[in-house]
């Protein structure tokens, strides 16, 4: 493993992978389901050569750097090289669209993207140039998009000169990436290179990673879980890391089996997808054995553990702000609970929500971390003081999740206190999805809001509730859903559409999603159906 493994002044990804790259400058890194391989050392190589190729198209350390790329090793060359280079990725999810898209791009002020080729056409939807970005660095075949921008080919970066120096610093900002909130658009997260390796040095300790281990990573590499806590971890442990560029259930277990996998994490709905494959007479043949799921649902543990027969399922709770303060323990289950405090590096309390004083063992209160770490968790709200500053009240910061801890110090995670929409493993804001419909012709008034999802441990389903400008027959929520569909990412798109003649409001005119909630969906359009 990497020598500077409990030296938080050594804690950058980019000066671990210096470090395996000279000690073990052979060994396979990464491996991709489409047959890409990178060595330890060819990684090294290839980030510094990405270094000194963004420095040529004008990327000066500090700046940020949009990243709209999907899993695969041009992603892991493009992160290490904008670490060595000493400027901030910002990591963006591929399915942004329209306003959601243009938010980000404007609020991050990159200046350069680099951009699937496959992805262009989102940025030609956008109405004139996002922010302030001017140049695109094209990767892929088929770049047909893009126009209004300086553009520039991708593999350029294989004929640049490497770029020399020394690794960023733990308190550097390595990237920025965007969670939604209870209200109004997508926060950047500015965070740390010491948070970002935290992620992964949690995830080694949780599932006792070791160099001979093969993780399975079949999340997106935009967000903390595959990227930190998965191919983070694998860094750090000098382990194998096996990227798939989008999960499938159905070629799951044939993955696991085909590349030795040991390791993996589930988020979301991935357990719930995998357990409900039809069973086959070979669910054991693999060498899986342990699985970190959030959340941990006790039905797919045992389905997991039984059918499966992988020993150890394990859980935790995080944010992209706070980094993961809650882990499993191999070898002692809890189904349905989050785990443990990870006393080393950070505190956790359960407190009222409206008092922020703690809650007796056992009672509901809402979770908040504070770091003992320097650098180990986020250095604030891109351009957000006032937020930042309200999450940190009370020198906590407030998760908006609700939790209880018992008299051993387990937590167990029970709903968000935040109005938020989790659907397909992401976080979508309400108030974000709103916006966009709000605009669409036929609609007066709309609220957005999570309904129960009919897959088992299957999240939520985006429902609408709308106020119609006109006569509600001649109201067509099929159409309203297509166009609706144009401008929002495929995670937040809406299932269902209920028409109401005006929406529950408080005193002060918020609107109430509860007692939306409450209502459910039997009597709304389902698009499903």
């Amino acid at each position: 493993m990497y020598t500077g493994l409990h030296d938080p002044g050594r804690w950058s990804l980019p000066a671990v992978l210096a470090e395996q790259a000279a000690r073990r400058p052979d060994l396979e890194w990464i491996t991709t389901t489409d047959g890409e391989r990178l060595s330890f050392s060819a990684a090294h190589a290839d980030a510094r050569r990405v270094a000194g190729f963004l420095a040529a198209q004008g990327v000066e350390p500090g700046d940020r750097v949009a990243v709209l790329l999907p899993n695969g090793v041009d992603f892991a060359r493009a992160w290490m090289g904008l670490g060595f280079l000493g400027a901030t990725a910002v990591l963006l999810n591929t399915e942004l669209r329209g306003a959601f898209l243009r938010h980000q791009l404007d609020n991050c002020g990159a200046r350069l993207a680099i951009v699937d080729a496959a992805l262009l056409g989102a940025l030609d939807e956008l109405e004139g140039r996002p922010g302030q970005l001017e140049r695109l660095v094209i990767a892929g075949e088929g770049a047909s998009g893009g126009a209004g921008f300086e553009r520039a080919g991708w593999e350029g970066w294989r004929g640049a000169p490497p770029r020399e120096g020394a690794p960023p610093a733990p308190h550097e900002i390595a990237a920025v990436m965007y969670t939604s909130g209870t209200s109004g658009p997508a926060k950047g997260v500015l965070m740390p290179h010491a948070h970002c390796y935290l992620y992964g040095l949690g995830a080694i300790e949780a599932v006792a990673l070791r160099p001979d281990d093969v993780y399975y990573i079949v999340l997106p590499l935009f967000h903390a879980n595959g990227l930190l806590m998965q191919l983070g971890a694998t860094l750090i442990a000098g382990a194998r890391a096996i990227v798939r560029p989008r999960f499938s259930a159905t070629a799951w277990l044939d993955d696991v089996r085909a590349h030795g996998a040991t390791v993996t994490n589930g988020l979301g709905v991935v357990p719930a997808y995998v357990t409900a494959q039809p069973p086959t007479p070979h669910d054991r043949d693999h060498r899986l054995r342990a699985m970190l799921n959030a959340p941990n649902a006790p039905a797919h543990e045992a389905i997991l553990r039984e059918r499966f027969g992988i020993r150890d399922v394990v859980s935790g709770f995080g944010m992209t702000e706070c980094n993961i303060p809650i882990w499993g323990r191999l070898g002692q289950s809890r189904p349905g609970a989050a785990g443990w405090v990870y006393q080393r590096h950070f505190e956790v309390m359960i407190a009222d929500p409206e008092t922020d004083r703690p809650v007796p063992a056992g009672a509901i209160g809402e979770i908040l971390v504070r770091p003992k770490t320097a650098w180990g968790f986020m250095a604030g709200y891109l351009d957000l003081p006032d937020k930042t500053v309200e999450a940190w009240r009370n020198l906590w910061f407030h998760t908006g999740d609700a939790a209880t801890m018992d008299a051993e110090g387990v937590v167990t995670f029970v709903d968000r206190l935040k109005d938020c929409i989790r659907r397909r493993s992401e976080n979508i804001s309400a108030a974000e999805v709103e916006a966009v419909v709000a605009e669409l012709p036929g609609v007066k008034e709309v609220a957005a809001y999570a309904v129960p999802s009919d897959v088992p441990g299957g999240e939520d389903e985006v429902m609408l509730a709308i106020v119609p400008a006109e006569a509600p027959e001649r109201f067509d929520p099929a159409a309203l859903v297509a166009q609706a569909d144009a401008r929002l990412p495929r995670f937040a798109q809406p299932r269902f559409v209920e028409l109401v003649s005006e929406l529950p409001k408080t005193a002060t005119g918020k609107v109430q999603r509860a007692v939306l909630r409450k209502r459910g969906a039997s009597r709304a359009w389902d698009r499903n159906r």
